[in-house]
């Protein structure tokens, strides 16, 4: 039996300069100077440079799935997502912003916060992590608090139905696909 041929290991960039060429409140973009293994230098390599989010499973005892549906600017759409968002620069653990967010937007709460999965969002071009949780037994504890720019339906969905909404492309805002699709995996569904 042969061995099997490997291609080199790939190798870092060297950051030769970086400056931010844009910082607003809601966008954030660097330009690095960088030099490729290769010895090849790229002037304007843009980066996105964007919080950590996290994104939510929230499960209530009756085995209903807590979504959100909301329009989305970027995509001129409306979508059904399972809630997040951002993790605010004073929060430390994203456990805790997972639970702020489910609650801001839902008007949902669990006590049974695990996370399943910490996954980088696109690394060619940004610098964010997403967190994924799932949070069994979730239950209505208080009403939405949400921000000027959100107009948010909640959206209770039978555990059951969840992989075929995904199939139908109900579900289809990658992040909460993923998720949904890990989370069944992890209850047997």
């Amino acid at each position: 039996m042969s061995t099997p041929k490997h291609s080199p290991t790939p190798k870092h960039w060297k950051v030769l300069k970086s400056e931010l060429v844009f910082n607003e409140k809601w966008y954030t973009l660097r330009r690095d100077e960088v030099e490729l293994p290769n010895g090849t230098v790229l002037d304007d390599y843009y980066v996105s440079v964007r919080p950590d989010v996290v994104l939510t499973f929230p499960l209530t005892e009756d085995n209903e799935v807590i979504f959100v549906r909301q329009y989305k600017h970027a995509a001129q759409g409306v979508f059904i997502e399972l809630p997040g968002g951002v993790i605010d620069e004073h929060e430390d653990d994203p456990k805790d912003a997972a639970r702020r967010e489910m609650l801001e937007e839902t008007g949902y709460s669990s006590d049974d916060m695990e996370l399943v999965l910490e996954v980088i969002d696109n690394p060619t071009k940004d610098t964010n992590k997403i967190y994924f949780y799932m949070a069994r037994n979730a239950r209505k504890v208080a009403e939405q608090k949400l921000d000027e720019t959100e107009n948010i339906e909640v959206l209770k969905v039978p555990l059951d139905k969840v992989e075929g909404m995904i199939m139908n492309r109900e579900i289809h805002v990658s992040g909460s696909v993923a998720l949904c699709l890990l989370a069944l995996r992890k209850l047997g569904v």
